[in-house]
Parts: C-alpha cells; sequence; structure tokens
C-alpha cells in the first residue's frame, strides 16, 4: 500500500487536504493525523470493517477497546444512552482536550469499538486538525495511538512513518503534538467516578470540578495485572523501546550513583548503555547515550518528551536504558504510568 503524507498548519488548514482524508474515512480507510496528547489511527468508528483495519495495522489484541473521538458536543448524544451529571461537569469543564470519558453505549457503537464491553471511550479533541477532519468526515472516528502495538506512541509524524507507512492510506504531519501523553480516562458510569487511564487533565483537576474520584488498582500497582480492561492501556505492556528499560527510584543522589554504577557493569558485558536522565542530572552520567526526557522542575516538559526520548534510544541502538524515576504527584502519575509500563516493571529500588 501507498501512503499518502500531507503536511498541515493548524492555524492555516488546508481545507483540500482535509477533503482528500476525509474520503479515505468514508470509504472505509485509516488515516493517522495529530491530536493535542499523541497521534491518532483513525478510521470510521461505525464501520466494523474499517475499525478491525486498524487492529490489523497495528497488532493490537481485540481486547483492548478504542476511543471514539467527536468533533463537537452534540454528537456525544447518539453514541451513548445518556450522559451521567458527573459527565456533564467534566465536559463543560474539560472538552475539548484531552479527557476522555467512558459512558454506557448507545445500540449504534459496534461492539468491535468497545473489545465486547457494554461501554464506550468518548473524547472531544482540542486540536484543529482532530476536529476539521471530524468534522468534515461526517462521522465518529475511532482512533488509538497511531504505532506498532506495544512501542512508545508517536508524538510526531516521523514516528507513524517509521510504524505505519505502507500499511495505512494517509498520515497527516501536524507537527509535534502539545501534551505527549496519551488522554486521561475516566468512567462516568458509576457514583463515584474512577480515572482509568492518567494524562494531563489530573486527579486533582477533576476534583476541583466534581470532588472524589477514585483511582483504578491496576494505575498504582507496580506489576502487570490480568483483567479485562475498560480502556485502552490498561493491561499490556506498552510505550516500550527495543532496548530494555529498568527504572531507578529513591533518593536522588543516591540513583544517579547507582545508575554510573550498574552503567559499568553492563558495558563490562560489552552491552551499549543508555540513561535517561533531566536537564539538572544529565551532567552526573557515564554513559554510552545520555538522553535529557525534560525539566523536573517542570514535569510538563518531561511528559512531553517522554515517548520521543524512548524511541530516540532505538536510534542509537542501546541495548538497554536506565532511567531515573519522578514524582507521582499530578501530571507525574501518568508520566510514571508510562514510564514504569514501558519498563515492563522492571524497577530497582535503591
Amino acid at each position: 500500500m501507498d501512503t499518502v503524507i500531507k503536511t498541515l498548519d493548524k492555524d492555516n488548514i488546508d481545507e483540500a487536504i482535509i477533503k482528500e482524508a476525509s474520503k479515505i474515512i468514508k470509504k472505509g480507510g485509516l488515516v493517522a493525523f495529530p491530536t493535542e496528547t499523541v497521534y491518532g489511527l483513525g478510521a470510521n468508528a461505525l464501520d466494523e470493517i474499517a475499525v478491525k483495519k486498524i487492529f490489523n495495522a497495528k497488532g493490537r489484541p481485540s481486547d483492548n477497546p478504542l476511543i471514539v473521538h467527536i468533533s463537537d458536543k452534540e454528537e456525544i448524544s447518539s453514541l451513548v444512552e445518556y450522559i451521567p451529571k458527573n459527565a456533564k461537569a467534566l465536559m463543560n469543564a474539560f472538552w475539548p482536550g484531552p479527557l476522555t470519558l467512558i459512558f454506557p453505549k448507545s445500540k449504534k457503537v459496534p461492539y468491535v469499538i468497545t473489545a465486547g464491553l457494554s461501554s464506550v471511550a468518548i473524547r472531544f479533541p482540542e486540536n484543529k486538525i482532530a476536529r476539521a477532519l471530524i468534522k468534515e468526515s461526517g462521522v465518529p472516528i475511532a482512533a488509538p495511538s497511531a504505532n506498532i502495538s506495544g512501542k512508545p506512541s508517536p508524538t510526531k509524524a516521523s514516528h507513524v512513518i517509521e510504524d505505519l507507512k505502507g500499511k495505512i492510506d494517509m498520515i497527516l504531519d501536524g507537527g509535534h503534538v502539545k501534551v505527549g501523553l496519551e488522554s486521561t480516562v475516566v468512567d462516568v458510569t458509576g457514583d463515584i467516578p474512577m480515572i482509568l487511564r492518567p494524562g494531563g487533565i489530573t486527579k486533582e483537576m477533576i476534583e476541583e470540578v466534581i470532588g472524589e474520584v477514585l483511582i483504578d488498582p491496576s494505575i498504582l500497582s507496580l506489576k502487570t495485572v490480568n483483567f479485562t480492561p475498560k480502556a485502552p492501556g490498561m493491561k499490556y505492556k506498552h510505550y516500550a523501546p527495543q532496548a530494555k528499560v529498568i527504572i531507578v527510584e529513591g533518593n536522588l543522589d543516591k540513583v544517579i550513583i547507582s545508575i554510573n554504577q550498574f552503567v559499568k557493569e553492563k558495558q563490562a558485558k560489552n552491552l551499549k548503555v543508555g540513561v535517561m536522565a533531566t536537564l539538572q542530572t544529565k551532567k552526573y552520567y557515564n554513559a554510552d547515550v545520555i538522553l535529557s526526557v525534560g525539566d523536573r522542575n517542570n514535569p510538563k516538559t518531561i511528559a512531553s518528551n517522554l515517548f520521543d526520548t524512548l524511541r530516540a534510544f532505538d536510534e542509537e541502538k542501546v541495548d538497554i536504558v536506565f532511567s531515573e524515576s519522578f514524582s507521582d504527584k499530578e501530571i507525574g502519575l501518568a508520566i510514571m504510568n508510562r514510564l514504569r509500563k514501558s519498563a515492563g516493571y522492571n524497577i530497582i529500588n535503591v
């Protein structure tokens, strides 16, 4: 398959390119497009055959549900049985934006989207290119991250090209995304809403709007958990580069000393070793490849750069990566959730 690649400016969108992409969606094809979180791989959410193409292109397990994207709040009414009070408050506070809400699904939504569940995950993205594509297509668009399943999610078009060129119809290049981590997923079907996947909209931000919010125990677990996932990214090892990733947790001074010792041990075995550090600590390491993921004093930079940095280690062909750990507070919860999954929960406490 020849994959068409088009570049778009989100502030001056070429309508002809959007029309071309929307025709592909309408005909049951696949289009990768930018959102404010990561790049998504889109298909007509109401076309079961088209949706199955997403799973095939990504190599994605069929029991991993997809998120349905809309271009206007009004489009949700035909996709859900009802809208809970807490959902309305969150929609008003955070839509459009990086927040996915889980509702009781309507009969209109095919079970291939929901992995057989009676609930559906819906998001109204902020990115102008994403919204233009959905609106022009005239249908809700199912879109997981536009990468090979299990690899770090794509934060720029080159990542999508690397993973999916030749497997999908079109890639819309809208530049580097803003948030860098997938959306926060909140289940609003129960009496007390529950966060199923942390993201840029934090627990603290949500509680300011609706009060008490629970966190799914699997997010806080430091090991893999076997269960039926209600939201994307809950069950499987995700976000992993080809290199083995090991997180080193503890007092930062001890972490630095320990990582340098681990690096020496691995280099003695003729392994190429990488270290994922921060602006504040990069200078203290001795390794084959040392990359800064961002500023410890500005965790949003770490969120934005995390997947890009993990992919960069693959470009450097390292065998193993030792990573510092970060605070679990606010957006740090999402950062550590993704980092622990990328490491397959390989964690050393020092």
